[in-house]
């Protein structure tokens, strides 16, 4: 889907400023990485290493990743964050571009904004949900 300001699946009218991607459906939420292999493994590796700007747990165990696949030496990450105008998100997608190229068999990366399903803390991995309140959250 394009930044045309068109409604999204959920009703919602997306952000004049983010760039929208259109994912392959998700199967099971929170993607965790757990039947990956080879490189997506070790993607999944380095996704796990990035924590979330604001809170230290990891962006896979927020529930910002949906999917990695890797294909000809192109790795697409498809991610969410938790709400289109997150401030923090051109910092964190330029983290995890370099982190997934920095990774053996990686020659390009195509990360991919994705809005549906948007995300909520049923997206949270249970170590995720732990973390957030060992930071001091009630979930």
């Amino acid at each position: 889907m394009s930044s045309d300001h068109s409604e999204l699946e959920d009703g919602h009218t997306p952000c004049a400023y983010t760039d929208y991607s259109e994912g392959s459906a998700v199967e099971e939420l929170p993607a965790t990485g757990e039947d990956a292999d080879g490189v997506e493994a070790s993607i999944w590796d380095v996704l796990y290493d990035i924590e979330d700007p604001e809170m230290p747990i990891s962006i896979v165990d927020l529930g910002l990743i949906y999917g990695v696949d890797v294909t000809d030496g192109t790795a697409t990450v498809d991610m969410t964050l938790t709400y289109t105008g997150c401030p923090a998100r051109d910092m964190l997608t330029e983290q995890i571009k370099r982190a997934v190229a920095d990774v053996d068999g990686v020659e390009s990366v195509d990360l991919r904004m994705v809005w549906s399903p948007g995300w909520s803390i049923e997206m949270v991995t249970e170590q995720g949900k732990e973390d957030l309140r060992d930071f001091g959250l009630s979930i």
